[in-house]
């Protein structure tokens, strides 16, 4: 039972590590986080598949923590559906490099490699491994320059930029998302 317990905990603090020559930000400003993130692209994987319009809101907890809501519109199911989750920072909370749990007891790396400091406008984030990529921006789109600079950066650190998908965020922005 031991020697479980030793590789779940390695299991669990390996969800939590950082991809090869990716360093997350400093001079992190919370604060300035906080809101809405419209998600620009992703590598593709098994819980947003087959989403579309995916936002991202980020609030504080009570307990010193960050709230996640995930939200995106299913189009086969014709319904909204959302993800509450938490985040915590894994070292300072003056660098992008946080813990998030959406299920229970198990985290995951929410890893801000690339970020607008001035204003906060856009980033590029990573989990634990190069599976996992997201470009995000305070809007539901972005010029193209901007776009192209950041699958560049994220090209450059070793993502396949190639499978990025681009979310589609059109119309049903105005419809209600009760």
């Amino acid at each position: 039972m031991k020697k479980l317990s030793i590789i779940l905990a390695l299991f669990l603090m390996g969800c939590v590590g950082i991809p090869e020559n990716i360093k997350p930000v400093d001079n992190f400003e919370l604060e300035k986080y906080l809101g809405k993130w419209y998600e620009i692209a992703r590598l593709d994987h098994s819980f947003e598949r087959g989403l579309t319009r995916i936002t991202a809101d980020y609030s504080l907890r009570n307990d010193g923590g960050v709230r996640v809501l995930n939200r995106g519109y299913s189009v086969k199911e014709n319904a909204w559906k959302e993800v509450e989750g938490k985040a915590y920072f894994v070292k300072g909370s003056d660098q992008g490099y946080l813990k998030v749990s959406f299920f229970g007891p198990f985290y995951g790396s929410y890893i801000i490699f690339g970020l607008d400091h001035d204003n906060y406008q856009y980033s590029i984030v990573c989990g634990p491994d190069k599976s996992y990529l997201w470009i995000l921006a305070r809007g539901p789109e972005i010029n193209a320059d901007l776009k192209n600079k950041l699958i560049e950066k994220a090209a450059a650190s070793g993502f396949e930029t190639n499978k990025l998908i681009f979310v589609d965020h059109g119309s049903l922005l105005s419809l209600s998302r009760g």
